[in-house]
């Protein structure tokens, strides 16, 4: 591995993965790890790197063993992982990309609960939560408060309104259309509060009732679909905000968002959707009926069997997906034919994703 200074003094190599990357000292001096800059045991830095002479340089510097030894004109010093400097120019997390999926699994990524006290086990459930935003478990107990215990090997449950978890099941004069017996399309939760829950985990106690199947779609692989075959309705729902809203008698909770929202550089960040809940701002007569029909398009798309993944939860089984990714539904389901009893949390997407980062690490 070979190295040289710049004409501004910045460190450049002639090695594949580096060459394209200018290495400023400042940067590097930043990272330095010993414990004379940071605590070894929280890893934060003893130092305030905005008080840095900004024109510190490289002193000497010298490859070995794979790791590059740098000294700085203010007379620090350290040694830095190429591998590592790879990464981190390269920007290779370690949590995988999202992969978009339709109705065509051989097989669900379903995981057993008793193997679950292996770290390898546990990493390979998380990655693929990462990358397809759900997996299912089964042969988890069938009590009542199992899906805090689950939920809390990851992270704190986000507590909401309906509490730190939520009873779904038929009861009267409902706050919510999930806790009647109707069937209910593919939709996200909460899409009226800021931020929306991003990881909803729903576990099975008794699904004894006929009908009350669930269902699950990929929101992204939805998006991409029509940012391909649709390109002038993709761009209604990327740019058009909507009012969503939920109506108790405590608490009146109001968010406006995109159906299908991007990031700054364009990328799918997140799905909100949700019929029962959606309030379309007023739009001039030829917008709203262009957003009209790419909502219509939009909901047939979530519904349909090339997108739409049908399954059903037996007791004893859970889903975790990502609420801002995948839609969920289920099918109606008649209470005079058995009892149907799912208890529903939240977490957020740091609790599975610094769970992964730190299982990784160790493995």
């Amino acid at each position: 591995m070979e190295f040289f200074l710049d004409e501004n003094g910045c460190l450049n190599s002639k090695n594949e993965n580096l060459k394209n990357f200018l290495i400023h000292p400042l940067w590097l001096r930043e990272r330095l790890n010993s414990e004379n800059y940071l605590d070894q045991h929280n890893y934060q830095r003893l130092y305030e790197p905005s008080l840095l002479d900004p024109n510190i340089k490289f002193s000497k510097y010298k490859v070995e063993d794979n790791l590059l030894k740098i000294e700085f004109t203010d007379n620090s010093n350290g040694v830095f992982s190429i591998d590592s400097l790879i990464q981190e120019l390269n920007s290779k997390d370690i949590i995988p990309k999202k992969t978009p999926w339709k109705n065509q699994f051989k097989e669900l990524p379903i995981y057993d609960f008793k193997s679950l006290y292996e770290d390898k086990y546990i990493s390979e459930l998380l990655n693929d939560f990462q990358e397809l935003g759900f997996v299912i478990v089964k042969n988890t107990s069938a009590e009542e408060g199992t899906v805090i215990k689950f939920a809390e090997m990851f992270g704190p449950v986000r507590t909401t309104n309906f509490g730190k978890h939520f009873d779904v099941l038929s009861k009267p004069k409902a706050n919510d259309l999930a806790y009647t017996s109707l069937g209910i399309k593919a939709h996200t939760d909460n899409p009226y509060r800021k931020p929306m829950p991003g990881i909803q985990i729903l576990h099975c106690i008794a699904n004894e009732a006929k009908g009350g199947d669930s269902s699950l779609v990929d929101g992204y692989a939805v998006a991409e679909y029509l940012k391909k075959e649709e390109p002038e309705m993709y761009e209604v729902l990327t740019t058009t905000d909507v009012l969503f809203k939920f109506v108790d008698k405590d608490i009146i909770l109001e968010n406006y968002g995109k159906l299908i929202e991007l990031d700054d550089s364009g990328n799918y960040l997140q799905s909100r959707f949700s019929g029962r809940l959606d309030y379309v701002p007023y739009l001039e007569p030829k917008k709203l009926e262009s957003f009209y029909a790419a909502r219509k398009k939009l909901y047939y798309l979530y519904e349909s069997e090339e997108f739409e993944l049908n399954f059903r939860l037996e007791s004893g089984m859970l889903m975790m997906f990502d609420n801002i990714r995948v839609l969920h539904g289920r099918t109606e389901y008649d209470v005079n034919t058995g009892f149907r009893h799912l208890q529903g949390c939240y977490i957020d997407h740091d609790s599975t994703e610094g769970k992964l980062r730190r299982l990784k690490s160790n493995l």
